[in-house]
């Protein structure tokens, strides 16, 4: 049997408008094997001496609520919505031993979030107007979408071979340049000036991207098509590392 590089996926109960198995589908189609990560798996969360990864040799930190505040030394805007620290806890263990062994990481939107906080940065608690949320008073919350210029000579420019591609949103807080983290690189921006990508500098392929690549999106032609080179190249970089277990 062909080698599946496992990709660790972390997974949080009732979360509205997220949908595990659409992570889960991307990394078979990119030639990986999902692994499915809920807190369970953290036997002890003080110690990173446990591998609570799985054996896994890539990760990806999904969507969902809010980051606490607290992480970046701020009091709650009136508009961030509701927080889990057990979850935030959870996945910054999952990071830290992910980035301990130089696995490549892939964060997608709360991920890409909690990435620049983990890393010491911090957040725009609240996007004023309604251009990057999903629009929830339309049956289905339908993305909203906008172009996302991207920097030539990046890992996700390499992944995605374009400098700028057309890209969900569902999002009311955001990464921005003044509060990117010291060790983070900005890698794509929206056209108001958010923080669409970001990349570590200290590790080996480590991207957060504030968009849904994982999303069907059916009513964009191209769009799985295009994702799909993301979740490739994340596959691609997890079977160059050695296998654990």
């Amino acid at each position: 049997m062909d080698y599946r590089p496992r990709i660790a996926i972390t997974r949080w109960e009732k979360v509205p408008g997220e949908n595990i198995a659409e992570y889960h589908r991307r990394i078979l189609e990119a030639g990986g094997e999902p692994l499915d990560l809920c807190i369970d798996f953290v036997v002890d969360r003080e110690c990173c001496c446990v591998d609570t990864l799985g054996g896994a040799t890539g990760l990806i930190l999904t969507g969902g609520v809010d980051v606490d505040p607290a992480l970046y030394r701020e009091t709650p805007h009136p508009r961030v919505k509701h927080t889990d620290r057990s979850r935030d806890e959870f996945e910054l263990v999952l990071l830290r031993q992910a980035l301990v062994h130089d696995l490549p990481i892939l964060a997608i939107c709360r991920g890409h979030q909690l990435l620049n906080v983990a890393f010491g940065g911090g957040l725009l608690q609240h996007i004023d107007g309604d251009g990057h949320p999903a629009d929830y008073r339309r049956e289905g919350s339908p993305s909203r979408w906008h172009e996302a210029a991207i920097r030539e000579g990046s890992r996700l420019h390499a992944a995605l071979g374009v400098a700028g591609a057309l890209v969900n949103s569902r999002h009311h807080q955001a990464v921005t340049a003044e509060r990117l983290a010291p060790r983070l690189e900005v890698v794509a921006l929206s056209p108001d000036g958010l923080v669409e990508g970001v990349e570590s500098l200290a590790h080996r392929w480590v991207v957060g991207v504030q968009w849904h690549p994982e999303r069907p999106e059916p009513q964009q032609d191209g769009f799985v098509q295009a994702s799909a080179l993301l979740f490739r190249e994340l596959v691609r970089q997890a079977s160059r590392m050695p296998v654990r277990k």
